[in-house]
Order: C-alpha cells, then structure tokens, then sequence
C-alpha cells in the first residue's frame, strides 16, 4: 500500500522537501505491529511515575502488562526498558525536589532499583510470565566482550521465555560514562538483541514538523523514512521534569536502530493499553530501515571490525558452517594471532582460503587449548563452562571473503 503524497501532514518546507525527495508521487506506508517478532519497549520515568503524589501509576503498568502478555502469548519476544529508578528511590526517600547530586543520584538508584524489579515482576507474573532484571551501563554495549556478555544473557532469557527488563546501572554510572537517556540506551539494547522493533512510550504521540506544545498548527509525522538533517531539525526539549531526554535522544535512537535494521516508533504511553493502540492503527511516528537486523548486524562483522587472529578449521567443519552451523571447538585445527574474547577473527579452511568472519567466544590463548576438542571436553581443559561454540552461527558471516 502507497500513501498519496497530497494525503501527508504540511506544514515545515524542509520536511515537505524531504517527502517530495523521496518519490514523485508517493511515500511509504506504515507497517502493522503484527508483522514483528521481537520487540523491545522502552518506558519513560514520567509514564510510569505521578510526579505530583511520587507513585507508581500502577493501574496504568497493569494495562502495559497485559499488552506486553498479549504480544508474548502470540510467540513473540520481548524485551522492555525501563526508566524508573531514580524517581522511585527519591520518592521512598522523600528527597526533595529538584536537581540530585550525583551521588544522590546514586543512592536513589539504589533504593529505587529494588522496587523496580519488584514492580515489573509483580505485574508480568499475574500473566505467567518471568521477569529477568539486567542493569547496564555504557560499557556493556560499546566494548564487544562485555556487549557479547550482555547479548548472551538477553538470548538465554528470551530462550527461557522471560521478559528481560532492561535499565541502564544508574548506581555505578557516572556522568562522564553514562548514556544519561534510556532512548538511546534501548536502541543499543534492540541492535544488541536483534530486535527487529524498538517502541519508544513517550509523553508525545509522535514527531511533529514543528514543537507542538509552542506551534497549534503542528503537524504529526507518521512515517519517516530516513533520519535527515530536516528531521533532526525538528527535535524540542523534553516534556516532563522526570524525563532526561526528550526529541533530540529520540531522534539519536532512531539514527542508532535503523543503522541496525531495527524499525522504530514513537507512540504516546499515556494512555491505557498504549501498545494495543499502536496494533490498532493509533497516532504515532514509524521510522523505517530498509535493512533488517541479522544483515546489518553481518555486515558490520564482515566489513567494519579489524581481524585480530585467524582460525584453520577442518573440511567437515568448512561443511557445517556453509549450512548454517556455529564453529565448534572440534573443527578448529590451528589458531593463529593475539585476540581477546569478542575480538573478529578470519575463518580460513583447511587450503588457507577465507570461508567467513566471526566474533570468537573465546581468546587466542585458550582457543588454542581446546581446538580439536568436543565441547565438553573444553569445559574440562579450561576448568570453567565456556560457550559450547568457538563461534555462535549469530555472530558468523560465511562467504566474507574469497571462497
């Protein structure tokens, strides 16, 4: 379906260029929130928190709930994150309001963390469903071991079908090394999990082509197609004194998730059942990416990582992996080079030519110790239960390089 160019919001001149660029006629169409099967939810303090009496809206993460449950009983995988911490603890506290000093901050984090999980696990469990709370900070998605570590985690979880429940550790992050918005932090989140949707709630149903709070004759934007300059353009403060972020870190979220073929939307959650709306056909901004995250993902491993090693796998093993299989341990016959677990590494078979590239689970030093064994024999070498795989299929490109 094809959306009549005559049919879109006018109103900014950049942003009508910018339609008109796209086609002569025509503009995309939203997609339909049926069509994704792993979908990360991200949820402002100021949704989730009464500012004015310091508590939970605990009717209104109910109906979140049971949205949440309804996208998961349809064999869908979820993730949510969730700001929320801070505000809880300086309301337990009875801090003041205003400003905190960062190890206020800290502290509130502290306190209020606990009563997060508590909250998230309490309303998930009413529908059956486990929550897994996971703290991280900036390191955990910028360094590849830690990222891999942090991935690793989200996929046994979704496995085990739980919902992770995802913030960023406000109790250790300092300014200098915190993301300081749990927008951005949820699009690192949806590349890291290979979602193929990021949902941000906000206090705002979407992207207008003017701040709508100034400007009554703002108009929404529903599909974005590319994140321009015009785009970025159009970014306001934030809306709520609870929020750390407002247009501009939405704005950043989306250059981040449609890089990595993760499709984004802005959505108000201030309404009940706010993702049953978005099925329903509500008022929100999509932004589109024509990639999807397992390419992208790839192709930032094939074309953007520096090999720091090499691994010489056998003719069986070169077999495998061509049919989608994850190097193991048994297939490897020779490793060369100095890398550290998470590094990228050529494939190279037994005639020395290149069969893929990968993130390899394990340093050069102990890849070497277990090459040519079975998985459970490396476990006995090293002392330790490492990763079954030398390199998962998820983290492997076949064909990166001559065959």
């Amino acid at each position: 379906m094809q959306v009549p160019l005559t049919n879109w919001p006018q109103g900014n001149i950049e942003l009508r260029r910018h339609l008109a660029s796209l086609s002569p006629i025509t503009v995309m169409t939203r997609p339909e929130l049926k069509n994704f099967r792993r979908i990360v939810v991200k949820v402002g303090s100021s949704l989730l928190i009464d500012a004015a009496a310091g508590a939970v809206k605990e009717a209104w993460l109910e109906a979140l709930a049971a949205d949440l449950a309804r996208l998961h009983a349809e064999g869908r995988d979820v993730l949510v994150v969730s700001s929320g911490s801070i505000a809880l603890g300086r309301s337990k506290l009875k801090l003041p309001r205003g400003p905190l000093k960062l190890e206020e901050s800290q502290g509130a984090a502290a306190v209020g963390q606990i009563a997060l999980a508590r909250l998230w696990s309490k309303v998930l469990a009413a529908h059956g469903i486990d929550a897994g709370q996971i703290l991280v900070t900036l390191q955990d998605t910028e360094e590849r071991r830690r990222y891999l570590n942090a991935r690793s985690t989200i996929a046994k979880l979704l496995e085990w079908r739980a919902i992770p429940v995802i913030n960023e550790n406000d109790t250790v992050a300092t300014n200098e090394i915190r993301y300081g918005d749990n927008d951005r932090l949820a699009a690192r989140v949806a590349t890291m999990a290979s979602a193929d949707l990021l949902v941000l709630l906000s206090d705002i149903d979407g992207l207008y082509d003017a701040p709508p709070g100034a400007n009554p004759n703002a108009k929404l934007i529903p599909v974005v197609d590319s994140v321009s300059a015009e785009i970025e353009g159009m970014a306001g403060a934030a809306e709520s004194e609870l929020s750390r972020g407002g247009m501009t870190t939405k704005i950043e979220a989306a250059k981040i998730a449609t890089t990595a073929g993760t499709h984004m939307l802005i959505a108000s959650g201030k309404i009940a059942h706010p993702l049953q709306a978005i099925a329903d056909g509500g008022r929100c901004t999509w932004f589109l990416t024509p990639a999807n995250p397992v390419t992208a993902r790839k192709r930032w491993i094939a074309g953007s990582l520096e090999p720091k090693g090499t691994l010489i796998i056998d003719a069986g093993a070169v077999t495998a992996l061509r049919g989608g299989a994850s190097l193991l341990p048994a297939g490897v016959i020779r490793v060369e080079g100095h890398f550290a677990r998470g590094d990228a590494v050529v494939v190279r078979g037994p005639d020395t030519h290149e069969i893929g590239r990968g993130l390899v689970a394990y340093d050069a030093e102990n890849a070497d110790r277990i090459k040519g064994h079975s998985s459970s024999d490396a476990a006995r070498i090293l002392g330790v239960d490492g990763r079954a795989e030398m390199i998962h299929r998820d983290d492997l490109v076949v064909g990166a390089g001559p065959a």
